[in-house]
């Protein structure tokens, strides 16, 4: 059979990857996909954007596709799943009526209120003086955040009043994120540490990933403005058996029997960015509607399951008796960006040393790559997402970062400290809020 996976990142790179290694598909097409999916055995890339709805449309015809895979969000608060149910073509992925979790941060974070689902305290607006004035009543710091979609730099955390001012002005005056900030939701500040958890979802059958955690800061230390994510690992020590079953509990299941109380069949990946407090309790900082990115690379990277069986396994009733196998080994992966990331960036430039890197431990994602003349140039901001597997997370790292020396092009530049948390974990030197 033939899977399409939509789009061109680092997370496409991974589904394309995975799915080509499974025993049932004979072809993966990436729409449009990137040097890195031009290169994988069993891959073609086709020119065809992930927003052209009517075009992937028509290739999963033409090609006779069996499983469309949707890997970035425009596509999905746009219908694209919507209109291949409507056409008799399967797509994981939910409709747009699902997919407004992620597209609109008031719609969500209404939804986690209405099914008692743990979140931050929160207010939403659409003009700067009744903003000010709540800001101005609230403690600080505070979040400020983009209603719509803003590619993960719509969340500004701000310490005075006069940085709130700043952000407003940006967001409802400015309007520094288009459509996407017309509508600001501004957050309490919530405390502790990260995680990121993703399950597979049919209806109110619920299947859950490993858990991992994303850095999205750009500068070690996790200082420095928010990006589409520089690096991540799995699994997250900090979601332990007693955690994870409180986020099944307490976050899962109730947003999934919420989405179906609402009248939202829900099918895809379901993605919970949580705040775990000093005692264990998760809270919700956002939900996604796809994979995660850059989660999904190491995350697929222990994967040992094959995906499209699990995928297709969603259409037909038996997700209840999914078991997934992974590898027990941690998995790190470090994204290299391109300098001036997440602002303005140069493009095209030629891309060395991927040679020989690809093994059983280590695999280099592509993102924001394309093949020109045979040589691998950028072209994005987040390039490349080399992960690594290890023992332990320190061993991961230590092989993840030894591959990324060997990589180059002018301005490429990774933060240092990916994993930190569970290497001082494994040290025994981490300290709660750190």
């Amino acid at each position: 059979m033939k899977v399409l996976i939509l789009g061109g990142g680092g997370r496409e790179h991974a589904l394309a990857w995975k799915a080509a290694r499974s025993a049932l598909v004979s072809e993966v097409l990436c729409a449009p996909g990137n040097a890195g999916t031009a290169l994988e055995h069993k891959v073609r890339n086709v020119a065809v954007g992930a927003d052209d709805i009517d075009g992937l449309v028509a290739l999963a015809r033409t090609e006779s596709v069996e499983l469309s895979i949707v890997g970035p969000e425009q596509p999905l608060v746009a219908g694209v799943a919507d209109r291949f149910e409507a056409e008799g073509l399967k797509c994981f992925g939910p409709k747009a009526a699902a997919a407004r979790l992620e597209g609109s941060k008031s719609f969500a974070k209404d939804f986690f209120a209405r099914h008692g689902i743990p979140t931050a305290g929160y207010a939403t607006f659409e003009a700067i003086e009744p903003a000010r004035r709540y800001i101005a009543g609230r403690p600080l710091p505070a979040v400020i955040k983009a209603d719509g979609l803003a590619a993960g730099k719509g969340v500004i955390i701000v310490h005075t009043a006069d940085e709130a001012d700043q952000v407003l002005r940006g967001m409802l005056e400015r309007h520094d994120f288009g459509d996407a900030g017309k509508t600001v939701v501004i957050e309490d500040f919530l405390s502790g540490e990260e995680a990121s958890f993703t399950a597979l979802v049919d209806g109110t059958r619920i299947v859950p990933l490993a858990s991992s955690q994303d850095h999205k800061a750009r500068d070690d230390g996790d200082r420095g403005p928010n990006t589409g994510g520089m690096g991540a690992y799995s699994p997250a020590p900090v979601v332990s058996g007693d955690v994870n079953d409180r986020i099944m509990a307490e976050v899962m299941r109730p947003a999934v029997e919420g989405l179906a109380a609402d009248g939202i069949d829900y099918r895809g990946f379901l993605y919970a960015g949580l705040m775990i407090d000093e005692h264990g309790a998760p809270r919700v900082l956002e939900f996604n509607c796809r994979f995660g990115d850059p989660e999904t690379q190491p995350i697929l990277f222990r994967l040992r399951s094959d995906l499209v069986a699990v995928c297709l396994e969603s259409f037909g009733g038996e997700f209840n008796d999914v078991k997934l196998d992974w590898d027990p080994r941690a998995a790190v992966g470090v994204v290299t960006a391109a300098a001036g990331y997440p602002g303005a960036y140069e493009k095209h430039q030629p891309i060395t040393g991927l040679d020989g890197i690809d093994s059983d431990t280590v695999k280099v994602f592509h993102a924001g790559t394309r093949l020109d003349a045979g040589r691998i140039l950028t072209n994005g901001g987040r390039v490349l997402c080399t992960v690594a597997l290890g023992d332990s997370v320190s061993q991961a790292r230590q092989r993840a970062y030894a591959a990324v020396g060997k990589i180059h092009w002018e301005g490429a530049f990774c933060r240092s400290d990916i994993g930190y948390r569970a290497v001082a974990r494994e040290r025994g030197t981490f300290a709660t809020g750190c």
